[in-house]
């Protein structure tokens, strides 16, 4: 999948040295988001997380994406928690380079996997959650036009501790013509990614 010049395509075993270097390199930019195990040291090895990766892709519970830029490397993307039946949800988590940010790459890729996740997956609800302290992950659901829902109060081990998230989410008739192109072509609603003031002091934001 392409838009300009991101792409987004299906990662590969032979992406690990890439990546790798990437996470070591950004450690700073990219600690206060990353996800923790409770109690645990963690460490980096993509090669091990792309096997992972690829056993869920082929049980259908997950998608992992790289996200290029320009041809380079940029970053991930993953539609994680892949869940069917009456449900046919699923959660979008991504980082990206610092050296990347800014350049629209990740509401570009945000918008493709989504649209591929309604079209091609088969699924009926995408949700995106993020730390309220997150302002640049905050700005990719407000220009996509993610619907907000709500707290939820410590959701994820995140940089060594329970972290408050404020939940989004889209499903698939609020885009008919798919997310890419209502971004794209201006249409997307002003308000619907709003955080009540009421909810800001509870999520850790200045009220």
């Amino acid at each position: 999948m392409r838009h300009g010049p991101v792409e987004l395509r299906l990662i590969r075993p032979k992406d690990a040295r890439a990546l790798q270097h990437e996470l070591l390199t950004n450690r700073r930019w990219l600690q206060p988001w990353e996800a923790t195990l409770p109690g645990a040291q963690t460490g980096i090895d993509m090669r091990v997380s792309i096997r992972r990766l690829l056993q869920q892709h082929r049980d259908g519970t997950g998608y992992p994406f790289v996200m290029e830029y320009g041809g380079e490397v940029a970053g991930q993307l993953n539609i994680w928690g892949v869940m069917r039946g009456s449900l046919c949800s699923a959660t979008i988590g991504y980082w990206v380079s610092e050296r990347f940010a800014g350049h629209g790459i990740t509401p570009a890729a945000v918008a493709m996997a989504t649209d591929l996740a309604f079209t091609e997956l088969g699924l009926h609800r995408i949700e995106i959650c993020l730390r309220p302290e997150n302002r640049p992950s905050l700005r990719v659901v407000q220009k996509l036009g993610f619907r907000y829902e709500g707290v939820r109060r410590r959701f994820i081990h995140i940089d060594g501790d329970w972290r408050d998230h404020l939940a989004f989410s889209l499903v698939r008739e609020d885009v008919p013509d798919g997310v890419l192109a209502r971004w794209s072509q201006g249409r997307v609603p002003a308000d619907w990614a709003d955080v009540p003031p009421t909810d800001l002091p509870s999520a850790g934001l200045p009220g």
